[in-house]
């Protein structure tokens, strides 16, 4: 029995080293209700302020930008908080 479990533990180890590595993949726009970030390759094909805008305008809440790697690879980030106290109106969601 045991051999038979140390040849599957070979076997399975073998599979593993032979995968290929990969890297993990984050989309484009990545959000939740606390902020998110827009990868600066598609900052530069879409208008990131609106996607960000837009985005935080659905929870009810203001973007904040805080953020930018203004390289090949690199993120706008931002936050979305509450409407400040004092403001008259929740902030506005555009329509497409």
């Amino acid at each position: 029995m045991r051999k038979v479990v140390a040849a599957g533990l070979v076997a399975i180890s073998g599979m593993l080293a032979a995968a290929p590595a990969q890297a993990d993949w984050v989309p484009p726009f990545k959000a939740n209700d606390t902020g998110g970030i827009v990868a600066f390759s598609a900052a530069q094909q879409v208008d990131a302020r609106q996607l960000a805008v837009d985005h935080c305008a659905w929870y009810g809440k203001v973007v904040k930008f805080l953020a930018v790697q203004a390289y090949e690879g690199g993120y706008i980030s931002f936050a979305c908080r509450w409407v400040p106290y004092g403001a008259n109106a929740r902030p506005l969601v555009t329509r497409y």
